[in-house]
């Protein structure tokens, strides 16, 4: 639990894809314009709480959502672990929410015997990057042409940076 605010966190529920949504074109709202924000709530279709709710979490304030994390163990890849989607409320943020959500990820997938830990974001998210490297995760090289830039990683145009952290 992060104390000092009353938030409470919990493994998350299909019921929360809702808020979630809701929150994505909400919080998003600041850097996009609507159709944008309604667009990335796109990217949590209600499958990833179907069938990953518990390796997800969910931070609360008096019962409102005010953090998410979604991630999964692979069902592929035995020892690795991803991050989907995380969000924080604009009015969370420099609360170390987020950090309280990815050490509690982390926690569990160690436990689960995951040896890595991968996610990927937008080259211009610059806040992302930063984050995620605060946190102790390396950014992968693109092996084309040793940038850590990986062009139409998610389709055309959807380059990534991808992010790796050893467990």
């Amino acid at each position: 639990m992060v104390r000092a605010r009353m938030i409470t966190v919990r493994t998350a529920t299909i019921d929360d894809h809702p808020a979630i949504v809701g929150a994505i074109q909400e919080w998003w709202g600041d850097s996009r314009d609507q159709a944008q924000a309604r667009e990335l709530s796109l990217l949590m279709p209600r499958l990833f709480l179907q069938h990953f709710a518990r390796t997800s979490l969910v931070a609360e304030h008096d019962g409102e959502l005010v953090a998410f994390l979604v991630g999964f163990h692979s069902p592929d890849r035995a020892d690795e672990a991803y991050v989907h989607f995380v969000g924080v409320s604009p009015h969370r943020r420099r609360e170390r929410v987020a950090e309280e959500l990815y050490e509690r990820f982390l926690e569990a997938a160690r436990r689960a015997g995951r040896r890595r830990v991968r996610a990927v974001t937008s080259p211009q998210n610059a806040g992302s990057i930063a984050f995620h490297r605060a946190m102790g995760f390396h950014v992968e090289t693109n092996p084309a042409d040793g940038g850590s830039v990986f062009p139409d990683y998610d389709g055309p145009g959807q380059s990534r940076v991808c992010f790796v952290r050893k467990l």
